[in-house]
């Protein structure tokens, strides 16, 4: 590997705001917001919207969605295929 051409990876936390949980991990990410961890250090905090404790598939919490009216709106406007 060539030398300074990669980006410094380090300890970062992303906070899911819809979830209220923190996630402590390395990243290459930049951010000049910080939070203070559990183990008494600072690290850099980015802000995301979804993460696996907030999405619908890992959480197991989905959404029913209703396709039959979906399903008959296609067949009127182009006609039921045999």
């Amino acid at each position: 590997m060539r030398s300074g051409i990669h980006p410094v990876s380090r300890p970062v936390v992303f906070r899911d705001r819809a979830a209220d949980t923190a996630f402590l991990t390395t990243s290459t990410a930049q951010s000049v917001r910080t939070i203070e961890w559990a183990d008494g250090n600072t690290y850099p905090l980015i802000d995301v919207e979804i993460s696996s404790a907030s999405h619908p598939f890992y959480t197991g919490n989905t959404r029913v969605v209703d396709t039959a009216g979906r399903v008959e709106r296609f067949e009127r406007r182009y006609g039921r295929q045999s």
